[in-house]
């Protein structure tokens, strides 16, 4: 995996960044854009995931936007594949960005890649046997800070929603700012760069190989309510991510508070 991953950057990434014009740059939704090395990236996994697993169902961000009934696989065993996450920082030409896809059955995801091109960090979480971070296995841990940082996705919320957060929840922690990239984000828990984060939108592509990874490397990552993060549900709002299960709770305690 970790040379596809490599191949892909090397083709289909790296020779855009910083190098895009207008028109390879295309607005997909609200405050959401696709570039050529979206599409280039997501055509070249496909084509090598079929390779290593022959006729394993793909379900792939840009395929889905092109045809929403590529959704259905999530409920059984397929790959789930963000060619390209943080394509709004990729397309200013900036960091970070980064390539994840998770392979899923019966709508839980077993196996994530989360891998960063410019850095060639690959971080790799199997369920039920941990977290790696280029083969060296990982242990969450928190800041140390106090108050917890936390990074708070506000992006997609309503007003009645950012309104809350600003005022019930953000004088609990220092704030930092979302990297708009959840390639990052999910090893920020990890690596004790930040402690917990809040994601109002839970698409698979974004979150199903860094839900398991935060979770297998002894932190924890699941809905508000405490329901594990399924991939097959993944048009359902609001996700917790922290470094530890106190972490968690305690934001989780806040937000039932609202």
């Amino acid at each position: 995996m970790h040379a596809l991953l490599r191949d892909v950057s090397a083709r289909a990434i790296l020779p855009h960044y910083q190098t895009l014009s207008a028109g390879q740059i295309e607005a997909k939704a609200a405050d959401d854009v696709v570039t050529v090395a979206d599409t280039e990236a997501e055509d070249m996994l496909a084509e090598g995931l079929a390779r290593i697993i022959p006729g394993l169902p793909i379900v792939g961000e840009e395929a889905a936007h092109a045809d929403p009934a590529v959704l259905d696989r999530l409920s059984s065993a397929c790959w789930i594949v963000d060619p390209l996450d943080g394509t709004n920082n990729f397309a200013a030409g900036k960091p970070p960005f980064g390539i994840i896809i998770a392979m899923a059955d019966g709508g839980e995801a077993h196996t994530g890649w989360i891998y960063d091109p410019l850095s060639d960090r690959l971080c790799i979480a199997h369920k039920g046997k941990g977290a790696f971070i280029n083969g060296e296995k990982i242990q969450a841990c928190s800041t140390g800070q106090e108050p917890p940082v936390a990074a708070i996705s506000l992006v997609f919320m309503d007003p009645a929603q950012r309104a809350a957060m600003k005022d019930h929840i953000a004088p609990h922690y220092g704030l930092v700012d979302i990297p708009r990239c959840a390639a990052e984000q999910y090893p920020r828990l990890v690596l004790g760069v930040n402690d917990c984060s809040i994601f109002e939108r839970t698409l698979a592509w974004d979150h199903a190989a860094g839900v398991l990874f935060v979770n297998e490397a002894g932190g924890k990552a699941a809905r508000p309510d405490g329901r594990p993060y399924r991939v097959d549900e993944a048009h359902l709002p609001g996700l917790i991510g922290a470094a530890s299960e106190r972490l968690w709770d305690d934001l989780a305690g806040r937000l039932a508070a609202l």
